[in-house]
């Protein structure tokens, strides 16, 4: 830790000098710029949805919600199923899911847009702790929105499943819409970057350590910000730029999370960590100059953050105290200097 404090105007500019989300941007697309929960009914063949997983072709279905003058709105959608480890029927017996819109039909509408969206769903039917699961996943995504605007926005759902193949039978759960990544990049004027690997010297210092932070904060390992697993860079990462400008690595996909605290998720084998409520930090020893000026803009936002963990969940109308106290353990941690030098500097990589 460096002897001197700083001040938060001196920590955002040093995060984000040259950060392009520290410029005014375009503005959201309607979809995403509130947070109210957005009541929604999906219509398709379900059961077939559910049972073949099709992750190419598309099944036709409807999807249906009421504006704000009181009218039905009904837009053509494409269904398929999406993601690997999730859309195995052993982990989630219902599959996430992937909505492309018909965008002839949702012009001057909340779906102005929008195109192909991904869907996070409940995982398994009737089951309080995973519909808990979705929201935890949606107020990481929201976590981030707080910190910074280089980040996916989400929308939250109540959506009303309508199976066309078992007499129009309903089922309600919650979700979230994550916004298009081509649609990030236009609202932050930017392009997506494709490449298969990427260099810590490319990426961006003060964004890189502000996320290296946020994956310690909400207690995620399962991610690389400059490599891919089997799919092109990175893993649970999307790569941002400008010409000629340094990159910005943005994380998405935190159901592997400790903050999420998900069934299906397990302690990542490479790093012998206990469970996956364990902490640990995976920052760039490259950045550790960065750390007092994160650690700076983390504080400033702290009110932010526990506002929506002490929101009112839709599961059972009383706050997530795990999440809250969670989080209270990373304050309590960034603001000791004993534990930022031992849990923090000295575990860099």
């Amino acid at each position: 830790m460096s002897p001197y404090r700083w001040t938060l105007a001196g920590a955002t500019w040093f995060l984000f000098v040259s950060a392009y989300g520290a410029e005014p941007g375009n503005e959201a697309d309607p979809l995403f710029q509130n947070s109210d929960i957005l009541d929604v009914r999906i219509v398709a063949p379900f059961a077939t949805i559910v049972s073949e997983r099709p992750d190419q072709d598309e099944i036709p279905g409807t999807f249906q919600y009421t504006n704000e003058a009181g009218e039905l709105v009904e837009v053509d959608i494409g269904v398929r199923t999406r993601g690997r480890f999730r859309r195995q029927k052993e982990i989630c017996p219902f599959p996430p899911l992937r909505l492309n819109f018909k965008t002839s039909q949702t012009k001057k509408s909340l779906l102005h847009k929008q195109d192909k969206l991904k869907l996070v769903t409940h995982c398994r039917n009737n089951s309080t702790r995973y519909q808990q699961v979705v929201l935890s996943e949606y107020t990481a995504y929201r976590i981030l929105n707080e910190l910074t605007d280089l980040s996916l926005r989400v929308r939250l759902l109540r959506i009303t499943y309508v199976d066309t193949e078992k007499d129009n039978r309903e089922q309600v759960s919650y979700g979230f819409f994550i916004e298009n990544e081509e649609r990030m990049a236009k609202r932050l004027d930017a392009s997506l970057v494709d490449l298969n690997r990427t260099k810590v010297s490319s990426l961006q210092p003060g964004y890189t350590n502000l996320i290296s932070m946020y994956h310690y904060l909400i207690g995620n390992t399962d991610f690389s910000p400059i490599a891919g697993a089997e799919e092109t860079c990175c893993h649970n990462h999307i790569l941002l730029g400008r010409e000629g400008e340094l990159v910005h690595s943005i994380p998405y996909d935190f159901d592997q999370a400790g903050l999420v605290n998900a069934p299906h998720a397990g302690a990542n084998p490479r790093f012998k960590l206990r469970n996956v409520r364990q902490r640990l930090y995976r920052g760039r020893c490259s950045n550790n100059e960065l750390i007092d000026a994160t650690i700076a803009l983390y504080n400033e936002k702290r009110g932010a953050i526990f506002a929506l963990t002490n929101k009112k969940t839709a599961v059972d109308d009383a706050p997530n105290k795990a999440m809250t106290k969670y989080i209270e353990q990373f304050y309590k941690t960034i603001n000791s200097p004993k534990r930022v030098r031992t849990q923090i500097v000295k575990r860099c990589i």
